[in-house]
């Protein structure tokens, strides 16, 4: 799968303008020295409702107080997306007790393609603790255009796969976006940057 980095060139603009806008949000001295793009004080994702693999209504707010990872792929994405899957889970068992303070948001560019149904055994076979969230076409696009997010069906055969932007993104314990980390990047670096966004909120 070809991997989409125009967000990721957009993200890097805001990353240097962040210690400006974002200085009314979060004081981004806090915790430097994060191994992903710091984009703190980002306009992007101020909303975000959609459906979980349940059939509950999901928005940000339902996680306060813990550290969200979300990421958009599709589950017959051949590679890029169980990287992905994969690595969070590596993440998660790294972490400890500290994971249950980690939710990760798995929101699919395919909504046509993922039923509940298959949402559900996806998440399972890389943690029952992950949610997948979906909706309609609209409501997909909506979600994606709120943080840059680029995917496009792509005709293969008598069927079609998708090209997407695979960056993770993070959200502090209090609901503000934080990082960018790259595909590309390791779970080590995944938990880096987590575990110093929950020293954050220690009392």
């Amino acid at each position: 799968m070809k991997i989409q980095r125009r967000a990721w060139m957009a993200a890097a603009v805001l990353g240097l303008s962040g210690v400006l806008i974002g200085c009314d949000v979060v004081d981004k001295a806090m915790t430097p020295g994060f191994k992903g793009l710091d984009i703190t004080g980002s306009p992007w994702g101020k909303t975000l409702e959609l459906t979980d693999q349940y059939g509950q209504r999901r928005s940000l707010s339902d996680f306060s107080g813990k550290v969200v990872m979300l990421y958009f792929g599709f589950v017959q994405c051949p590679d890029v997306c169980p990287t992905a899957l994969t690595r969070a889970s590596e993440v998660m068992k790294a972490l400890g007790p500290d994971a249950k303070r980690v939710q990760l948001l798995f929101v699919t560019v395919d909504p046509e393609r993922d039923t509940p149904e298959m949402l559900k055994e996806y998440m399972a076979a890389f943690d029952p603790s992950f949610l997948a969230l979906t909706g309609s076409a609209a409501d997909i696009r909506k979600a994606a255009d709120e943080f840059k997010i680029y995917y496009k069906q792509v005709p293969t055969g008598g069927s079609y796969t998708m090209d997407h932007t695979a960056s993770t993104y993070l959200f502090d314990a209090k609901g503000y976006l934080r990082i960018m980390l790259r595909h590309e990047q390791t779970a080590d670096d995944y938990t880096s940057d987590i575990r110093k966004l929950l020293s954050e909120n220690q009392p």
